[in-house]
């Protein structure tokens, strides 16, 4: 009897394992209606003439700028929001947003009718930077490659039943087949004419004001970021084959992980030392995968190894998308909280006694939200 029990019990726990990962990669209906919605009164007459953007702003060095990569409209929402409500001065603020060719009418519809208070916000496609090409850019390559193709779509290693395991599924995971997840390593190319930019995921809540980040001394450093080692967790043997003599030749083992999610670039470092030829190189080495699974974390901490500057922990508090037992105290006097993990606030899978934090920031009284029934 026991043994049977234990038996059904790593049964469950399979299964619970491969639902989650499956319920995380699914759009509700309440956003699929909503990014539709949008999309659909964009192009009635006259709605997509409205000016949204403060050009003269966009290029602006002197200006707080930041970058949102992202097909959610309803997430990219409240980081804009989120960052502008707690600004201590809003009209220097920028926002960067680059969406996808399916979603970028909803994207620009959604800050047409909401736009922010004083600050900037400029929506592009994807599609429209020409120069982002299979020829330029070795990971678009691998992509377009038969054996990613295989990989991700051959019949008999379809992850459509638990035999796969949930490890395989999370790989399998849509956004690493988006050229949106790959962007940030081409901020430069971006925007050519900024000097520090701060990247943010979507799934992040701003609680306080920004601005401080502008002004810190980076000491020559490319990216400043909060790091996640505590003692052996989230070191670099976690996330690169150190079996691989590529890795261990030029890599520290124990070197401390940092996170992605909110990260200040400074872009001027960037170009003097070439570091999207780093970034090439490494992903052009790990065509068969065998440097790194995938994602783009493993190559951020290659190309910016020795390049990252610690922020204090309180700027970035990470995990409320996974873990259940973080300390609300440093929740609550973070800059940054970030649900990084499978349980999405938008989701009905999210962990409840987080989900205030994000849910204060959606503007549920807009008819768009009401319409397609989103709601706390």
């Amino acid at each position: 009897m026991i043994q049977l029990t234990e038996d059904k019990v790593n049964s469950l726990k399979k299964e619970s394992a491969f639902l989650i990962q499956l319920a995380a990669k699914t759009i509700p209906k309440p956003l699929h209606c909503f990014t539709q919605l949008l999309t659909a009164n964009y192009y009635l007459p006259g709605r997509a003439n409205k000016g949204v953007y403060m050009k003269e702003r966009l290029e602006d060095p002197s200006l707080y700028h930041y970058a949102i990569f992202s097909d959610n409209v309803l997430a990219t929402a409240v980081v804009v929001n989120s960052t502008i409500v707690n600004a201590n001065e809003p009209e220097k603020h920028v926002f960067h947003i680059v969406t996808d060719k399916l979603n970028v009418a909803a994207m620009k519809m959604w800050f047409l009718d909401n736009p922010p208070t004083s600050a900037a916000v400029e929506v592009v496609n994807i599609d429209d930077f020409r120069w982002l090409n299979s020829s330029y850019c070795p990971v678009l390559r691998q992509l377009e490659s038969a054996r990613m193709k295989e990989f991700y779509f051959k019949v008999n290693n379809n992850p459509s039943s638990l035999s796969t395991g949930a490890d395989q599924l999370k790989y399998r995971n849509p956004k690493y087949l988006s050229m949106l997840n790959h962007l940030r390593f081409y901020l430069p190319e971006v925007y050519p004419k900024l000097n520090k930019i701060l990247f943010l995921d979507d799934d992040i809540v701003v609680q306080k004001d920004l601005t401080p980040l502008w002004s810190i001394d980076m000491k020559g450093m490319v990216n400043g970021a909060v790091e996640t080692c505590k003692e052996s967790f989230h070191r670099y043997d976690k996330y690169l084959n150190f079996s691989n003599p590529l890795i261990s030749e030029n890599f520290d083992a124990n070197a401390c992980g940092w996170a992605f999610g909110m990260n200040l670039f400074d872009l001027k470092e960037w170009r003097k030392q070439n570091m999207t030829g780093v970034y090439h190189h490494w992903q052009e080495l790990n065509e068969d995968r065998t440097l790194w699974k995938l994602g783009t974390l493993p190559p951020g901490l290659m190309t910016f190894y020795n390049l990252t500057y610690p922020l204090d922990r309180s700027w970035h508090v990470l995990g409320l998308g996974y873990d259940p037992a973080l300390n609300q105290t440093a929740i609550g006097n973070a800059a940054v909280v970030h649900y990084n993990g499978n349980y999405k606030p938008w989701l009905d899978l999210a962990i409840a006694k987080y989900k205030s934090y994000w849910s204060s920031y959606v503007m549920y009284d807009s008819p768009y939200h009401q319409h397609c029934k989103i709601t706390e």
